[in-house]
């Protein structure tokens, strides 16, 4: 998201029609908390980072309260040093704790709220408040946010190079047969445990039927791997032809190569963080949800949403043991279902997304550039 995002705000210089028609000198500056894991990411794309103390005060014990407190308020003298230090013309908030003491710190400078879930969580609640412009990716989102407050329905930007890919290059790419339906299976960045444990107990039974992409996550790749390595000797004990291992393609992590997966799969099993809003429809790409159970209700709201709009299939956590390979098989032995799933999914997308935030930035600081002592550029904090 931030890599597309960045993009439109720096300016397109060959689109006349972009943000800034490529003329606008912007400086962005991540704001993170200390030890984030959201730090290698963000300087991978070449933008400042740096990071302020911060804890989170809603759902703790009382045991981390007193230190959480504490991580505030030396996050919020922390973020007033950055706002006079960087002086930006506008904040833009994404959510996660680290947000709110900036947005107190920054209080006086206008702001822009993105919501990417579809429900937002208690800390983007707050922000909102503090926010002359919301973005949100679906229309559902309103309903969380008071009648006159200005919400901007925007979708949810997804990478440049997540949706330049063609089919036929993406099964080369990843060593795909065309002839094959192929099943993407994915946890999110960190991968899934119980999506791993899953797909290995029914994965040769899988592989009689199709190809299968399946990206674990850095934590369970180990496992993967020395699974993957046994792979023909289990294949043949099942009395199933060796060629068949050629059918299973695994990867702890795909960068530039993940709108490959998402253009070659027929199918994703994976859970229904906020990029799923954005990243399937980009591909038409029909989904079984698993919502990781430990995030509150934000994910199980968005699977929600997909299966409403007949873009999804929603199946439990607890559940993965027992109606994986039921749902997998009913979905891909008919494929007029499939079809349908597939274009009401691709009815979703919104491939302007992060123009339409960039635009609602762009437009905060014309509307205050004579007001605003702050001259500079432009702040972001929040998880991306």
């Amino acid at each position: 998201m931030l890599q597309a995002l960045q993009a439109e705000v720096q300016g397109n210089p060959h689109d006349e029609h972009a943000p800034g028609a490529g003329h606008l000198d912007v400086q962005v500056l991540w704001v993170g908390s200390v030890g984030g894991m959201e730090a290698d990411l963000v300087r991978r794309t070449g933008i400042d980072y740096t990071d302020i103390p911060a804890g989170q005060l809603h759902g703790v014990g009382i045991r981390r309260l007193p230190g959480n407190l504490l991580a505030s308020v030396r996050g919020y003298r922390a973020a007033g040093e950055i706002l006079r230090r960087f002086q930006p013309h506008v904040l833009f908030f994404t959510g996660g704790y680290v947000a709110v003491p900036l947005a107190l710190a920054g209080r006086k400078v206008p702001s822009v709220l993105y919501v990417p879930d579809i429900e937002p969580g208690l800390a983007l609640k707050l922000l909102s408040r503090f926010s002359r412009r919301i973005a949100v990716s679906t229309d559902d989102s309103r309903a969380f946010f008071p009648k006159g407050a200005s919400v901007t329905v925007t979708g949810y930007p997804v990478r440049t190079d997540i949706g330049a890919w063609e089919r036929e290059a993406a099964q080369v790419a990843l060593g795909l047969s065309p002839d094959m339906l192929t099943l993407l299976v994915f946890g999110g960045s960190k991968g899934s445990h119980s999506i791993n444990n899953a797909l290995l107990t029914i994965l040769p039974d899988l592989l009689a039927e199709m190809q299968v992409v399946h990206i674990s996550g850095p934590l369970d790749w180990p496992t993967i791997q020395a699974f993957q390595e046994g792979l023909p000797e289990k294949l043949v004990a099942a009395g199933r032809p060796a060629r068949l291992v050629e059918r299973y393609r695994a990867y702890p992590y795909l960068h530039a190569e993940m709108g490959a997966a998402f253009a070659a799969a027929d199918l994703a099993v994976c859970r229904a963080g906020a990029s799923t809003l954005g990243e399937l429809p980009v591909y038409g790409l029909p989904a079984i949800l698993v919502p990781y159970p430990h995030a509150w209700r934000y994910q199980y709201v968005n699977a929600q949403y997909l299966v409403q709009q007949g873009a999804g299939q929603l199946l439990l956590d607890q559940d993965l043991g027992t109606q994986l390979l039921p749902q997998v098989r009913q979905l891909v032995r008919e494929p007029d279902r499939l079809d349908q799933m597939r274009r009401a999914m691709r009815s979703l997308a919104r491939p302007r997304a992060a123009n339409a935030i960039a635009t609602l930035l762009q437009g905060l600081v014309e509307d205050d550039r004579a007001m605003k002592p702050y001259q500079a550029g432009e702040a972001h904090t929040g998880g991306s």
